[in-house]
């Protein structure tokens, strides 16, 4: 009875010794609540447990949870075997690493896809300790494309009574599912009846990843054609969340004309006659509406919004008006501008065209021009400024004022508007040699000379030439009217001496002018037989200049009648008794004496020189010699 006893108390000691073990040891799992990860990347998940006060060797084991909610093991592992689960998912992409009583496992999934998104469960089975197990939800993540944005092309009216389309935009291939947000300058744009709406287009692709496309439409206003709209896409990625912007867009706006500008375009300034004008229209609307030009109420064919007026004239001032007319609502709106054409009128000479006028005469000439600017006007000859203003006065009229005088007026404040005139000056006179004329011109080759005399006067003077050489050739080379005469060339070939006189004359009198040429021969080398003719000019004698008829029969009178009384005097004399008359060393003043000779010299502005006998008479001009005069007492 004892020894049953003691077998029975053995039994139940050993029972109550296993039991309070039992109750003393226990398992501690300790498992992250989600890890996450990019699509395509290696996922770890660790599973740390302790298992106290027990010597048996743990048994870990891998679960998990499928899209049925399904539990399925992946994973086997005791102190001698570990094995992945066959024909499983994860049989050829996952791995566990680390064993013991208190140390961590590792599951690593590798090459992670979006259907390894799952919960996974690692139970830790101590035996005598028991069961305890985490759980861990692996969450996969991928960035979408960058996003696109694309706007409408054609122009959205703001009279449209719906919210109309403005533009779309897309996100590609993101996970999970990215969201879109409109911007309007800065300023989110949300869903509001009858002025926005947003529509949202989520496509899942095979891939498993989603594409996300987003419709704006707006109720537009005018303000909206200076607005820029755009996208933000924010998506999902490990540990947090990332936005990407789209471009800026613009979208035409249409909205009816208001008002209209209108304006001359080119010239820029003012216009003249002549020019060619642009005047362009635009309207405060769009798009531009059809316009019609009207231009002093008669309407005008014109391009687009630009009217081309060529050659205007003071007669196309007046209104330029432009209309527009509204396709959508078939309303008018006028605008117009003022063309104002400057005009400079051709210059009016007074006296015009050609005036003649007496030496010492005074002219007083005026050139203007109607102009609707203040003009300036100048006086021109020769290319040379000779007065400024709008009168030309010439006082005391000689040769040197002939000519022809151009007066120039034009605009100071407009460029380019300019016109002129011409008045030609001739000063009547007798012909008049210019001393410039008096020279004589040697041309070496084939001895040859050329006299120039210029004759100033009007009429014009004709020009002769005569030589003392009567069987001279002489040859004139070149014969043209000057402004204010003539200017007569003569080519002469040299042979002898000679004098080859330039006589001008026209119906106020004549005017003469000799040349004297001297050859000299002169021998420039050995041989006898080689010459030079050298032709050098000789001062000329004292040209004499003749007055017309007129004048020369008032002259004859004049010395006539004082001859008269100079006779009547010494007769008077002679009666009286106070001339003494007779042959003892007195003269008879009745008889000539042929040895003495008076030379008299005028020293006047025609520098005659004249010899005179003494009974008056003037010996002729040829007879006073070349250069030198012997005067014999």
């Amino acid at each position: 009875m004892a020894l049953r006893m003691n077998a029975s108390t053995f039994v139940g000691l050993f029972l109550l010794s296993v039991t309070w073990k039992a109750a003393w040891a226990k398992v501690e799992v300790n498992m992250e609540d989600r890890v996450e990860v990019f699509l395509g990347d290696t996922a770890q998940i660790t599973c740390m447990f302790t298992v106290s006060d027990s010597h048996d060797d743990v048994i870990i084991q891998w679960y998990m949870i499928t899209k049925t909610n399904v539990r399925s093991r992946i994973y086997y592992g005791d102190g001698n075997i570990q094995a992945v689960d066959r024909d499983g998912q994860f049989t050829d992409k996952i791995s566990v690493n680390g064993m013991g009583k208190s140390s961590e496992v590792v599951l690593t999934i590798r090459d992670v896809a979006l259907e390894d998104e799952l919960e996974f469960i690692c139970q830790v089975n101590g035996l005598s300790a028991g069961n305890m197990e985490g759980r861990t939800m692996l969450k996969v993540f991928a960035s979408p494309d960058r996003p696109n944005i694309e706007g409408v092309h054609s122009g959205i009216s703001v009279s449209n009574k719906n919210p109309s389309k403005i533009g779309s935009c897309e996100a590609k291939n993101g996970y999970p599912r990215p969201n879109i947000t409109w911007y309007r300058d800065q300023s989110p744009m949300q869903n509001t009846p009858g002025e926005v709406s947003v529509v949202t287009l989520v496509t899942k692709e095979s891939s498993g990843l989603y594409t996300v496309q987003s419709d704006l439409h707006l109720n537009v206003v005018k303000e909206d054609k200076d607005s820029f709209f755009y996208c933000e896409v924010s998506y999902l990625v490990p540990g947090g969340t990332k936005m990407t912007e789209t471009n800026k867009i613009n979208i035409t706006v249409h909205y009816p004309t208001t008002s209209l500008d209108v304006w001359v375009e080119s010239p820029k300034g003012r216009v003249k006659e002549g020019d060619t004008v642009e005047v362009h229209c635009r309207a405060n609307g769009n798009p531009q509406p059809p316009f019609t030009f009207m231009h002093n109420m008669q309407e005008l064919k014109s391009e687009l919004n630009v009217l081309v007026l060529k050659d205007v004239t003071r007669l196309s001032n007046g209104n330029i008006t432009c209309t527009a007319l509204d396709l959508d609502t078939y309303e008018e709106t006028v605008g117009y501008t003022e063309l104002f054409v400057d005009y400079l009128d051709l210059a009016v000479l007074i006296p015009k065209d050609t005036h003649v006028m007496a030496q010492g005469e005074e002219l007083m000439a005026t050139c203007n021009a109607l102009s609707s600017l203040p003009t300036h006007t100048e006086w021109f000859k020769k290319g040379e400024k000779v007065a400024e203003g709008h009168t030309l006065t010439l006082k005391d009229a000689v040769f040197d004022m002939a000519g022809t005088y151009v007066c120039v007026v034009n605009v100071p404040s407009l460029e380019r508007l300019e016109t002129s005139g011409s008045l030609h000056v001739h000063v009547q006179g007798p012909p008049e040699i210019k001393e410039s004329a008096d020279t004589v011109l040697e041309e070496v080759t084939e001895k040859f000379l050329n006299l120039s005399c210029h004759a100033r006067g009007y009429p014009t003077p004709v020009i002769t030439w005569s030589s003392s050489d009567e069987s001279q050739i002489l040859k004139e080379v070149s014969h043209r009217q000057t402004e204010d005469g003539v200017l007569s060339v003569l080519s002469i070939k040299v042979t002898s001496d000679i004098t080859a006189n330039c006589n001008a004359y026209n119906v106020h009198g004549t005017d003469s002018f000799p040349f004297s040429i001297k050859a000299i021969v002169q021998t420039t080398s050995s041989d006898p037989s080689t010459t030079v003719t050298t032709v050098t000019p000789v001062t000329p004698p004292k040209r004499v200049k003749k007055e017309g008829s007129g004048v020369i029969i008032a002259v004859i009178i004049i010395c006539i009648l004082l001859l008269a009384i100079l006779g009547s005097v010494l007769y008077f004399l002679y009666k009286k008794g106070k001339i003494p008359c007779g042959r003892s060393g007195k003269q008879d003043l009745t008889k000539p004496n042929k040895d003495s000779i008076m030379v008299e010299i005028n020293n006047d502005n025609t520098e005659e020189a004249v010899l005179l006998g003494v009974n008056g008479d003037k010996k002729p001009t040829s007879e006073q010699g070349d250069k030198y005069m012997d005067v014999q007492k």
